[in-house]
Parts: C-alpha cells; structure tokens; sequence
C-alpha cells in the first residue's frame, strides 16, 4: 500500500490557518449547547421563506421577455455547461452602477464560484512569484486571500491595519524594501469597508491616498467588498472602485452574505486593458475559468439573478433587510459588552467598537488560543475565533474575535454573561 509524507504533499496543507478552522468545526459539533460567535456565516433566518423556484422562474421570464430567448432555449441555458464568463453579468453590472457608481460593462465582469474563486483567479492570472512578484495584504487579513496566495506559492507581505484603513507609511515602506531585494509588491489586498478580522473600516482620505499610492508604486489593489452592505443609511463612502479613474483597483464582491453561501456566487470587475486590441484582464480571469471551475452553477446564477430582479435590480433593495439586521446585532453585542463587562472584567481586556460588518475584536491580558477557547466552551458555554491564524507576524495571539451575525438577541445577551464568567474566573484568576 502507498504511504504518503507530508513532507512530499504541498507546503499549504500544513498551514496553520487551515488547522484552527477545522478544530473550530470539531468544536462547534462537540459542544452544542454552547453560544457560538465563531462563525461568520449570514443569519440562518434571512433564507427561511427563501423560493427558489420562483426566483428561478423570474429570471427564465427575463431571458425570454429581456434577452429574446425562446422558453426552450432560456431553460436550457439553466441546464447546459454556460460560459466561463458568467450568465447574470447584465443584471450585475446595472446593479453595481446603480447602487455603488462602479462601472462595470459585461465584459469586464466575470461570475465566479463565490468571491473565493475571484480571488485565486486574479492572483493566478497577476502574479509571476519567479519574477520576484509580492502580495501585500492587511495584517490582521482574511485567511481566504492567504490561503490561496500559498496554493499558489505567492510570497505575502504583511502591513499593519490602523482604525482608518491600511497603513499607507508601512505599505510604501514594503514597496521600497522590495525593489531594494529584487523583488516587487505587484498588489495590495485589502477589505475597504469593516474588514474580517479586523472590523475596521477604510476612511474616505485613506482610500484617495491608497489610490494615490497604487500610482505612484505602480501596484494594483485587490477590493473585497463582502462587507459594505452593512452600512448603516447616510454613512456610506465609496469604494475603491468607484473613486479609481487608472484602473488600478480589481473589485471583488459575493452575493453570499446579501442572498445565501449556498448558491456559491460571487463576481469580479476586472476592467484593466492587457493589450492594445481591447483585451481586458477579465477575459484572462475566464480563459483561468474554463480549467478551475468551467462555469459557475448556471442554477445558482439562475437563483441570485432572480433574486436582484425581484428588488428592481438593486443590490441596496436586495440586502436592506440583511444589513438591518447585522446592524441590529452589531449594536446588540458592543451594547451587552458594554453593560456587562466594563467594571467586571480584569484588567487588559479590551474590546472595539465597530460601525458596521459582522465582528468584533477582544483583546486579553493572556494568549487566546485553543486550549483556552476548549475551557470556554467545555466550562462555560460560550465559543470563539481566536486571532492568531489571521496575523502574519505572530502579533494576534492574545486577540479574539466575537462574530454577531449568527445569533438572535437572546442568544447574544446569554453568550455575553457566559463570556463574562469565563473572564472573570479564567482571566482574572
């Protein structure tokens, strides 16, 4: 029988990351009962009276009545392999325009496998590592952009988050040091609007200057917008993408916290020109398609473009409800912490404040790691992410991040006092 080593087998398997998500999973099943803010997943709720049928049928009546195709041929688009590129791009891009000033024509969107499969598909078509070609990304940063940086054996840079968006001294300073090695940071990854882990937000002069920055270094900016629809009315700041006049900036978005994960629909705008006869990097992103995925879920497409008609092609119509919700419960756990911990809890526990997203970051006098998050779930009944798989300098380990999007008020109120036991008796003892 053949016997592998994990010594042959890809350097990626044993990243630490892909470890703590799964101990979290085993966690999670073993205790039940306990209150979970470990996943970042959208509220179970939102898709309770979810039809897919008829969102289903409602774009199969746009195909028919608004793309000219006969019934047959728009239910076989459903059933067939379809193009790399994407079916829904239309209704996509009108959306982006509409509701976040993004111009984003069809052909430089592509519609990928959730914003995933956005994101390994740009940094394979961008990065040459034997060029000497470098990812920077935000420290703390999104284990997804990471992840897929080691798959595909992409040297990663950390630079340090601030409350107002990534720090743009410490980015110029990596640009510098690299040119210095031989070496160059060909993009910059970054969460413009409450960040996971980090929840911080990008504030609108720090995005102007990243620009400036992206310029000026001659460097793209990867956006992942997971997260901007839970702004709060009368407070949005546009996004890199909106405010970019170079084409430096790749926007990658998902629909799976503003409908559902399970469709597995996310896109790209990939508008930057790669030759002189009208070729754009997003026809690169599908030709990379067509030997990843092929096609994403026609069926899922099919689903979420339904789903946009149904809120007059608005994505701030599809996720009003949604982001009415994350910002109900994001107020709901910084209140509890508030009321419940200040005065109570030992000293060196601290905790953010965040406007907007699904986290909240706790910082602790000891290391979060695993074995104390086994005590607070087996003793206490309440679990958590620890931070560390998230940093790339080994500076996160006494932080924890708490995610609000899961859980109704009761259980939010209840997981804060059990949280409250568990620091007084574990922490301050």
């Amino acid at each position: 029988m053949v016997r592998l080593s994990p010594s042959r087998l890809h350097d990626s398997l044993r990243s630490p990351a892909l470890g703590s998500i799964g101990f979290l999973n085993e966690v999670m099943t073993r205790f039940p009962d306990a209150v979970s803010f470990a996943p970042g997943a959208p509220h179970p709720g939102l898709v309770a009276d979810l039809d897919v049928q008829r969102c289903i049928d409602r774009f199969l009546d746009h195909l028919v009545h608004e793309e000219g195709h006969t019934p047959k041929q728009a239910r076989l688009r459903l059933y067939e392999y379809g193009p790399s590129r994407g079916l829904i791009n239309g209704l996509v891009g009108e959306a982006l325009r509409r509701d976040l000033q993004i111009d984003a024509p069809s052909n430089a969107l592509v519609i990928t496998v959730g914003a995933q499969e956005g994101m390994l598909l740009a940094l394979r078509a961008l990065f040459r590592p034997s060029a000497g070609d470098v990812l920077a990304v935000a420290n703390p940063c999104f284990v997804g952009i990471t992840g897929a940086a080691g798959l595909l054996d992409i040297p990663v840079v950390g630079i340090d988050e601030t409350e107002t968006g990534i720090d743009l001294d410490g980015l110029t300073a990596a640009c510098h040091r690299a040119r210095a090695d031989g070496r160059r940071i060909r993009a910059c990854y970054v969460a413009s609007d409450f960040s996971n882990p980090g929840g911080n937000r990008m504030s609108l002069e720090c995005r102007r200057q990243l620009l400036e920055l992206a310029e000026r270094e001659d460097l793209l900016v990867l956006e992942d917008n997971t997260y901007g629809f839970t702004t709060a009315p009368g407070h949005e700041l546009p996004s890199l993408k909106a405010l970019d006049k170079d084409r430096r900036v790749i926007h990658i978005g998902t629909f799976a916290k503003v409908c559902f994960p399970g469709a597995r629909v996310g896109y790209v705008v990939a508008d930057q020109p790669v030759d002189g006869r009208g070729r754009l990097l997003a026809d690169e992103l599908a030709a990379l398609k067509t030997v990843v995925t092929v096609n994403t879920s026609p069926l899922g497409q099919a689903v979420i473009g339904g789903m946009l008609l149904e809120h007059g092609g608005s994505l701030a119509e599809l996720s009003r409800a949604k982001s009415e919700l994350y910002q109900r419960n994001l107020n709901q756990l910084v209140d509890a912490l508030d009321r419940t911990l200040t005065g109570r809890v030992p000293p060196g526990v601290e905790w953010t404040r965040p406007a907007g997203g699904f986290f909240v970051r706790m910082r602790l006098p000891v290391p979060a790691d695993v074995e104390l998050l086994e005590i607070s779930a087996a003793e206490h009944g309440v679990l958590w992410t620890p931070m560390a798989q998230f940093y790339l300098d080994g500076t996160g380990d006494c932080q924890l991040r708490l995610s609000c999007s899961y859980l109704d008020p009761d259980q939010i109120e209840t997981g804060v006092r059990r949280l409250a036991n568990f620091l007084d008796k574990e922490i301050g003892q």
